[in-house]
């Protein structure tokens, strides 16, 4: 009876190694689940934001996609009513540049934006510049689920400066 159980344990403890030899490693968790604010970068920006600007009827949401000529940017739309306009966006140390254009030629709108501490780069807040002598009015931007969307951003027109 003793041989069965220790061949049993051994055939267990050999099954157990060969599994462990066939699945991928564990990924290792750092620490803190999520990098620093000021760690976000480009890549992190890519996806769909939903948010809102306040003062002004409705919400927002941003498509973006890598930027095919610049690296380190980000390219897509703002979609705010029945408008979609064309946008590029950029991270520098925590803080958001998005930059919108009517024409696609011409900067119409400015967000800039710090991720919220804690947030794990989800949430933006900040000032949107409608124009260059317009009133910043404070908006927020929330990270969609990538389940809550079922395509990355289409590349559009770039915005030339």
């Amino acid at each position: 009876m003793l041989s069965r159980t220790l061949i049993c344990a051994a055939g267990i403890a050999l099954l157990a190694s060969a599994c462990a030899q066939n699945s991928p490693p564990a990924t290792p968790q750092p620490a803190g689940a999520c990098p620093a604010d000021s760690d976000m970068s480009d890549t992190q920006l890519l996806g769909q934001w939903s948010g809102s600007i306040e003062g002004q009827p409705g919400s927002v949401r941003i498509e973006l996609g890598p930027h095919p000529e610049w690296k380190g940017t980000a390219k897509g739309h703002v979609l705010r009513g029945d408008a979609r306009l064309p946008m590029v966006g950029d991270v520098d140390n925590g803080s958001v540049t998005l930059e919108e254009s009517a024409d696609g030629v011409h900067i119409t709108g400015t967000w800039l934006g710090q991720v919220v501490a804690g947030s794990c780069g989800r949430e933006i807040r900040g000032d949107y510049l409608p124009g260059e002598e317009a009133r910043p009015q404070p908006f927020v931007l929330r990270k969609l689920a990538p389940a809550l969307y079922s395509s990355p951003a289409p590349a559009t027109a770039p915005i030339r400066h």
